[in-house]
């Protein structure tokens, strides 16, 4: 089995692979201060809950945006998994990734962000753009050859209600709980709720528009695959978006032990 874990700013992503099938999966707050021992403790309560047995597992894998929580992650795999037939794999831009890392400096790109590129290029084999709605929503695109060629970065959904509700004095600090029954809002919750929805679905959709022109020789749309919390969220509002997986990260992560182990675990 092995134990694939999307460290993000806000929140981690894990499941478990029994011989290429995701059989167990957790969404967690990424807390900056946990430590191994504290990991270990959390795990193994949820390993128990899903009938997991821990000693089953001989593949550890991680891709972390929090350097801190990536130095906890592969300490706890090295602790406390003692049946790892590698040691425990950290993703970075010296892997093998079966595509090209063709930007100016490979070793800024996120982890996260190669991890689904590769998981959409195994998946459609032709040029595409990755969105994934995290604390920031990235767009990260594909061409032909395969090779990850950059893409945008933005601030989430998250971040701008904070800004709204920190930057002015009257409008409030609100969850998008509701959909807004026309796009003009009648009050000031439908109104911020209606921003935030149609806007972002806006945005999606003049990106995918003008990142295409740029990524696909013929100048058709690249194919469009969106993944994060807030993916299923925005997708009514945008006309581009072709899939939603929230799983993909961690097939993603699958995908590059594979290539950088001898096992298929």
């Amino acid at each position: 089995m092995l134990f694939a874990v999307d460290v993000g700013n806000s929140h981690t992503v894990s499941g478990i692979f029994d011989n290429g099938q995701l059989v167990g999966h957790w969404r967690l707050q990424s807390r900056r201060d946990r430590t191994a021992d504290e990991l270990a403790i959390r795990y193994h309560g949820l390993f128990n809950m899903a009938g997991i047995d821990p000693s089953k597992i001989t593949g550890f894998i991680v891709a972390s945006v929090v350097p801190t929580l990536e130095t906890s992650w592969l300490h706890f795999a090295r602790s406390y998994l003692t049946k790892l037939k590698h040691p425990p794999l950290a993703v970075n831009h010296n892997l093998q990734f079966g595509m090209k890392i063709a930007t100016e400096n490979p070793a800024e790109v996120g982890a996260d962000r190669i991890v689904n590129a590769v998981a959409a290029w195994d998946r459609y084999h032709k040029p595409l753009i990755v969105i994934d709605f995290g604390t920031a929503i990235t767009f990260d695109c594909v061409n032909g050859e395969p090779a990850y060629v950059g893409g945008t970065i933005h601030p989430g959904i998250g971040i701008s209600l904070d800004a709204l509700a920190t930057r002015t004095a009257k409008l409030p600090r609100l969850d998008i709980d509701v959909t807004p029954d026309h796009p003009i809002g009648t009050t000031t919750v439908k109104a911020i709720h209606s921003g935030m929805l149609y806007g972002f679905g806006g945005l999606v959709d003049r990106m995918v528009e003008v990142l295409s022109k740029q990524l696909t020789p013929d100048q058709e749309r690249a194919v469009a695959i969106a993944t994060g919390g807030m993916a299923s969220l925005i997708k009514p509002y945008s006309k581009t978006i072709d899939e939603i997986d929230e799983e993909l990260t961690l097939t993603g992560l699958h995908l590059i032990y594979r290539m950088n182990s001898e096992d298929h675990e």
